[in-house]
């Protein structure tokens, strides 16, 4: 696990990792940064200038970090967390386009509803929990479960249907730039990953319908016309699955 606090003076050697001179040895030994972890916390991204949030560009597209020349891998499984404080806030940065298509999902916490609250106070009211925490799957099993939703099946008929999706959010009147490839590949894989999570070995439109939001809104782009209307992400989605029809889930079961 490695936690990156980002700061507006934070570098992108802080992020990735530097090269320092060994006067013993004469020689440069590479000192690795908190990217190298399988689970990497990128803790109010947004406060960190775009040239540092762009250090996590190579990491998060090619599981690989590059420094002075020299390419080096990341260990997997290889997942970044962000957090990110709400963009009107003073000292924050919009993230890069490139950077919003690399997550593979936003999703908005908001507050605990209030049982959950009451929950949270006794739960720290004699001592810390995260004391307690302790891990509950090995390297190896998050490996087997990525593994088993790799084999889940796509129906050519749902194929068809993530691509019309893609399609029609780049032809949407209040989209500028709508889904990329790398949108509709994160669209199939996550619906695939809820399949295998519920035991099946094919993925559906239902699958698909039910992941979109959180995989989508934060990717696409809206003009500036629907911007000044306050039109969300989440509402051209919603759009999206409403207008594009959807194939028979029975033969998309059947792998038909």
């Amino acid at each position: 696990f490695g936690r990156i606090q980002f700061t507006p003076d934070l570098l992108p050697t802080d992020v990735v990792g530097v090269n320092v001179w060994n006067r013993a040895e004469s020689t440069f030994e590479f000192r690795p940064g908190p990217i190298f972890a399988n689970v990497v916390l990128a803790d109010e991204i947004n406060r960190a200038s775009p040239k540092t949030q762009s250090a996590l560009l190579e990491a998060m597209g090619e599981r690989q970090v590059t420094v002075d020349g020299v390419t080096r891998t990341l260990p997997p499984p290889f997942l970044v967390i962000a957090t990110q404080n709400p963009i009107e806030n003073e000292g924050t940065y919009p993230l890069p386009e490139s950077q919003l298509d690399r997550f593979l999902l936003k999703v908005s916490v908001g507050y605990p509803a209030r049982e959950a609250e009451l929950a949270i106070l006794e739960g720290h009211r004699d001592h810390d929990p995260l004391a307690d925490l302790e891990p509950v799957v090995s390297v190896a099993q998050v490996n087997g479960l990525a593994a088993a939703a790799r084999t889940v099946h796509v129906a050519p008929a749902l194929a068809a249907y993530l691509v019309d999706l893609a399609e029609a959010s780049r032809r949407h009147r209040e989209v500028a730039v709508g889904m990329s490839p790398r949108a509709t590949l994160a669209l199939q894989r996550v619906a695939c990953a809820r399949a295998a999570a519920r035991g099946r070995s094919y993925a559906t439109p239902d699958d698909v319908k039910a992941v979109a939001e959180p995989v989508v809104a934060h990717r696409l782009l809206l003009r500036a016309s629907a911007r000044s209307e306050r039109r969300s992400g989440a509402a051209v989605v919603e759009e999206l699955l409403a207008e594009v029809p959807q194939p028979d889930p029975r033969p998309v079961a059947h792998g038909g």
